[in-house]
Parts: structure tokens; sequence; C-alpha cells
């Protein structure tokens, strides 16, 4: 029996982090590879090999490259999961079971690496081991480690450094379009009370705390290590390697549908294109409580991001305000800050900003216990509280109110009966009266203020409240 179609896949392995970089100039390249139709012929594969290695062996310094994260849109990443791309933020320091989940598979990717790449140094040092795990029943060879690369029926001899280019049958097909123009809106609102919290003090200090370097507060952190996995793509043949024993946790993604019905699978599962978070166990989603001055921050980024201010600001080290280079540096400021205060004693009420279950848990992994031992004399330098501490207001309840009704199950519920409820309203006013109109009206214009987002010009009419 023969196949209607032959799937073929080019594949590039690079000892260099340039995932975007390297796919935009490897699209163009495969489509006319497989344009041709007669895959023996491979001389566009040579010259793309030699190429390629002339282009990334010019790189100097991977960590100042402006071709580091090209293709991982943090914006993208914050308007889709908004105030909720905090929570997956401290997730990923947890070291839990994670199930990204979309398709196609392209944009799965790019989502899970932009992820990664909010924690600092994570994308250019803290990948390195993030396959490695003694499997019981079979052995893993690192790439590096061999000097021979098939292609089809020749071989390219190479150099460790070099960057190897092979043609190879795929069993799947890996779909390349690019992350659809749609995204999942979050309806936690924006008031401006928040602002009596002094932003342009918080924003100075958040720039002072980026501007750190960050080798000398011990980061990257050691997340992807000692048998916790990442996977920006699984296919159904790596499932069995995710139940093996020595595998602690893992962060994977994947477009088939047979990984979210496995049972026990995956600690947490991440709808991407509803921009929906599932957590099942109870004391996880308590570890993951987003604190109120967590919800400032994340309000802080969202408000930057998808209601950016019409002027473009530039700020010295972190890029133009709202844009990817801000975000990451947001990050990295909030990471510092965290790791500063994890140091306290028990019991330290600062604590209590970041959540105390969450850093109770943290504390526990093998990526802060690595963190620990190692040397961050920095970090000391830096006050150990959160950088959106201060005194309650109007807007915290607002905001509380509003991510409690969009992040719980029976807060959805409750958002959903009130929504059918002013629906059945509207129904029987026809035939009741105006009276019940305007009093739905008012109910829904109430609850809209608790859980809709407020438009820009809305808020530049609102008088500030002041702390209460």
């Amino acid at each position: 029996m023969t196949r209607s179609t032959i799937q073929k896949s080019v594949c590039v392995l690079s000892t260099l982090p340039l995932y975007g970089h390297i796919q935009v100039k490897m699209s163009l390249i495969t489509h006319a590879y497989f344009e041709e139709g007669d895959f023996s012929k491979i001389s566009l594969l040579h010259d793309t090999y030699h190429h390629l290695n002339a282009c990334l062996s010019s790189i100097d310094n991977i960590s100042t490259s402006p071709h580091l994260f090209v293709g991982l849109s943090a914006v993208e990443l914050v308007t889709r999961f908004r105030h909720k791309v905090l929570l997956l933020f401290k997730l990923m320091l947890l070291e839990n079971k994670v199930l990204f989940f979309y398709s196609p598979v392209r944009p799965l990717c790019s989502t899970i690496l932009t992820l990664l790449s909010l924690h600092p140094g994570l994308i250019e040092n803290g990948l390195n081991k993030s396959a490695n795990i003694n499997l019981n029943s079979s052995t893993l060879q690192s790439a590096e480690d061999k000097h021979e690369v098939i292609v089809s029926n020749i071989t390219l001899e190479t150099e460790d450094n070099d960057h190897s280019i092979i043609s190879q049958k795929s069993n799947e097909v890996v779909d390349e379009d690019i992350v659809p123009n749609n995204t999942f809106v979050s309806n936690i609102p924006r008031d401006p009370s928040i602002d009596s919290l002094d932003e342009a003090a918080m924003q100075y200090n958040m720039i002072s705390i980026a501007q750190i370097n960050s080798e000398d507060c011990g980061v990257p952190m050691s997340i992807f290590d000692n048998g916790n996995l990442c996977q920006p793509y699984s296919c159904l043949s790596y499932m069995d390697i995710l139940t093996d024993p020595n595998v602690r946790g893992y962060v994977i993604g994947a477009s088939n549908i047979l990984f979210k019905q496995k049972k026990n699978l995956a600690d947490v599962i991440v709808e991407i294109d509803e921009g929906k978070v599932e957590i099942e166990n109870i004391e996880l989603k308590r570890q993951l409580h987003l604190t109120t001055e967590d919800l400032r921050f994340a309000d802080y980024l969202v408000r930057h991001v998808v209601q950016p201010e019409k002027e473009d600001v530039f700020l010295d080290g972190v890029g133009w305000e709202g844009g990817d280079e801000w975000i990451r540096a947001q990050f990295k400021a909030y990471l510092l800050s965290l790791l500063r205060t994890s140091l306290l004693n028990e019991g330290a009420p600062e604590l209590n900003h970041f959540n105390p279950a969450f850093i109770s848990a943290w504390q526990q992994t093998k990526n802060y216990q690595i963190w620990l031992n190692q040397e961050h004399q920095a970090i000391m330098a830096l006050e150990p509280c959160h950088p959106f501490a201060g005194q309650l207001s109007v807007a915290d309840m607002k905001l509380r109110i509003s991510h409690t009704m969009q992040s719980s199950r029976s807060g959805r519920k409750l958002n959903q009966a009130v929504q059918n409820t002013s629906r059945a309203v509207a129904s029987t006013g026809k035939v009741v009266g105006g009276a019940i109109s305007q009093a739905r009206g008012a109910v829904t214009n109430w609850w809209s203020n608790l859980t809709t987002t407020q438009d820009l010009e809305d808020e530049k009419n609102t008088p500030v409240v002041q702390d209460v």
C-alpha cells in the first residue's frame, strides 16, 4: 500500500536559541524546496546550510542579539491572556505538569517560548537541559554530541558549533500558519483610582530594578533541569516519556485532543485560543492566587499594552513603553523583587504581597534550591517588598471582584446567570412596560462597571477616587 502524499519536513539543529530568526530565514527556503518536487535535489539545502552558519557564526553575544526574540511577541501574549499572564509566569516557577493546547503548531510553540522569554535569561541560557532525563526504557542522545548529520542520502561532516540541516520524514503535519488575529479578551476593568499609588514613582522603581545585572542576582532560574522538561510541541509518541517516573514536571504544547483526554497527564491545561487556564487541584489554585499587589502589577501591564497612551514614550534601558522589551523588563523587575522578598523570615508581612502559599511551594522546588545555593549577592541591594505595595483603594476592590468573576468557575457561572437574567428581563419588559427595561438597564450598567473593560475615553472622564 502506498500513500497518496509524501510528508517531509526541513529541520534545523542549532546551538543558538534564535527560534524566530531561523524560522523566518527557513520559511522561503522550505517552500522552494517543496515546490521543486524532487527531494533528491539537495543543492538548496547545501546552500542554506552554509548561509545559516555564516549568519549565525557572526553573532558574538547571544544575550544582546537583536534577533533573540524575533517572532516571540510579549505584546500579543499579554493581549491574549491579560491579567492571567502573571499567573502563568508564576506557574513556571512551581515546576508542575502544564499542558498548552492549540492548533496549528507554530503559534502553539511561539506562545510557550514567549512566556518563557518573560523570565530573564531563560531563553538564552536556561533551556540547555530542558530535554535531559534518564529514561528507564530508552536513552536520549544529545544532538550536540554527534559529529555527523545525515541529509537524505548524503552525509554532511560538521563541527561542534555548526548548525546542521536535515530532511526527514514526518509522521505529523506541522502547520505553519501565523497566529490568528482574534484574541481572547479578559473583562477586568481599569479604574483610574489606582493612580493614587503614584504611578510615576512605581515606574521609576521598576526601571531601576530592571537595569540590575541578572547574572549578579543568580538569574536565570534553573527551571528546566533535573527531570523538569520543556517541549513546545509534543507528538503522541512522546506521551510515554511524560509518564516516566523520572519526569518531575514539564511544560509541553500539543495539538492532539488525546493529550487533554489522558487522565492525570497535566496539573494545568492552558487553552490558548480561549485564554483559559484550567486548574483542578485546590492547593495549586491557592498557591497561584493573585494578591492585590499582583493584580495591580498585572493591571499596570495590561493598561500600557492594550490601551497605550497616544504619545510613544521611550524609556532608557527598557525600550518603548508597552512594547515587548518594556514588558520583559517589568517581569524581570517583578522576579528580582520576588527573589529578594523570599529571603525574609517566615511570617514577614512583605511575604503576603506575593502570596505566602506560593512562596512556600516555590521554596521547595529544585530551581529555588539551586538559586539559593548560588551566588546572588546583588539581590540584597533591593528592598524586600512588592513593587506595587500600597494602601488599599476602591480600585483594588473592584479589580478583585472582576478577577474573581472572570477566573473562578462559580464567578463565571454567576456572570452568565446575570447575562441570561438580563435577556429574560428584556423580553418581559416588552410586555410589562418601560419600568422593567429601565431597571434592567440600571442593573446591567452596574454589572458592566464591575466586569467589563472601560473604554479609554471613559477612563479620562472618570474622577479619581482617593485611597480609603
